[in-house]
């Protein structure tokens, strides 16, 4: 049975392109969108962008007939554009004039017509209204990511035998050397240990660039970390570094280590999730500063930071002052973690806040660290630059991939970001950038991923106890 989705602008606005996900059924947008399109395509930053973006495809379906009338889409699909239905009734409570009420109107009349409607919106209050009125309401779901508990983390706990493990060093673990523990309902024994032994394996098939702790069968505390290269899990090169004078303090550091440390050519994007203190930015900015100020390994230009945040990347061109004058409240968990970083010593480190404070500003005014907001980064091609997006929760799918998309040579992308903790009114813990590219680029042989876990949070005893219990 063909389907009848009617379009709210908010997912015009998150994916301009959206009209082409809903195959060969029936597209309608009702004529309020297009006002509210009209009345946006002037906006400055992502809004305007991707309203323009889609009058602009309206427009080259427009010359393929009468849009009012039906059009055909590349999908199978057709779209129309519906300007009926004006008289018909909702609940008292709804006002006439909000463009919300305007959509439901038109969800509703043809709901009379007898065809089979879904509205499609990210609003949630617009969903429970249209549900009140018997409509079918859903998210647009094309770009959704699986639930945060199910995405994907980077790194997975498995058994070796002790032979396999001796020999890890020298020549790595092969895939079917590794297994999993799983409970079993109905184990075959036969008063075989081997076979019972069998039934609680279960296969793994590694990912590329996926972390691992490698277990003793025979001792559950013997431990090795490795991580799969394509063929074999391999030890980490990075265990005995300590950038920028860091040691890492637990696994997950170890592995995010590893992922920064890479150059360029071998790990051009890094994506970190994890929830706040588990050193994310702090350990970015380390590896940055390490690679800036040690020969050795010297590879990068600068560094550059941005983090995304709602009003502000839209209305920066209204605030008063230079750019990095904008930017600069919007920078202070950036600032606080560099503050630890150039003086590491803990009893005199806030003694002289005046000569704290110029250590920081020389690495800013020496170009060595540069702020700039997202609206300056988008669409541009940034080489050997050390690029870190702190907060990348709050970026859509459609930014996230203007980003990736565009890195220049010689520079590597490190995304940083809580799902659970997003401040974009559109976005959720499935819709969100970070949580998009984190499962599209899975398995890419240039990308290494990691989520950092809550009890891997190195803040304070406070900052761990309440994360684990909120």
């Amino acid at each position: 049975m063909t389907k009848t989705y009617v379009l709210d602008t908010n997912v015009l606005i998150q994916s301009p392109y959206a009209l082409g996900s809903f195959e060969d059924n029936k597209v309608v947008l009702p004529i309020a969108v297009l006002e509210e399109l009209d009345r946006l395509k002037n906006d400055d930053g992502e809004r305007g962008a991707n309203a323009r973006q889609s009058i602009r495809y309206l427009e080259q379906l427009r010359q393929t007939g009468n849009l009012f009338e039906g059009v055909s889409l590349p999908s199978g699909g057709t779209l129309k554009i519906e300007a009926n239905f004006v008289q018909v009734d909702l609940p008292f409570t709804y006002a006439l004039d909000s463009n919300d009420n305007r959509i439901l109107k038109v969800c509703k009349g043809l709901a009379e017509k007898g065809e089979a409607v879904i509205l499609v919106t990210k609003d949630i209050l617009v969903r429970l209204k249209a549900q009140k009125i018997g409509i079918t309401a859903e998210d647009f779901t094309t770009e959704q990511s699986p639930l945060l508990k199910e995405q994907y983390s980077g790194r997975l706990h498995v058994y070796a035998s002790d032979k396999a493990m001796s020999e890890f060093k020298k020549k790595g673990i092969a895939p079917d050397q590794i297994y999993q523990r799983t409970a079993c309902d109905n184990p075959i024994t036969d008063g075989d240990d081997t076979a019972l032994a069998a039934s609680f394996r279960q296969e793994v098939k590694p990912i590329h660039n996926q972390f691992f702790i490698i277990h003793s069968e025979t001792s559950e505390k013997k431990t090795l970390l490795g991580r799969y290269n394509g063929k074999l899990i391999v030890p980490l090169r990075s265990l005995k570094e300590e950038p920028f004078g860091v040691k890492p303090a637990n696994v997950g550091q170890r592995f995010l280590q590893e992922a920064l440390l890479e150059d360029a050519d071998t790990a051009p994007l890094v994506i970190v999730k994890g929830p706040a203190g588990t050193a994310k930015t702090f350990y970015s900015l380390a590896v940055g500063l390490e690679c800036i100020f040690e020969t050795d390994r010297k590879s990068y230009r600068r560094i550059l930071i941005t983090r995304p945040n709602v009003q502000f990347d839209e209305d920066i061109g209204f605030l008063p002052g230079t750019e990095q004058e904008k930017i600069a409240p919007y920078l202070r968990p950036v600032i606080d973690n560099l503050e630890i970083l150039v003086d590491r010593n803990e009893k005199e480190r806030y003694k002289n806040e005046k000569e704290l404070r110029s250590k920081i500003d020389e690495l800013f005014s020496r170009g060595i660290i540069m702020a700039e907001a997202m609206n300056f980064i988008r669409g541009r091609s940034i080489t050997h630059t050390y690029l870190i997006i702190d907060e990348a929760q709050n970026l859509t799918p459609k930014q996230v991939k203007g980003i990736v998309t565009r890195v220049g040579k010689g520079t590597k992308v490190i995304l940083l970001g809580d799902p659970g903790q997003i401040d974009h009114p559109l976005l959720d813990e499935r819709t969100n950038g970070l949580s998009y590219v984190s499962e599209k680029m899975k398995g890419s042989p240039l990308c290494y991923q990691l989520t950092m876990q809550t009890e891997e949070c190195e803040r304070s005893a406070l900052a761990m106890d309440a994360a684990k219990r909120m």
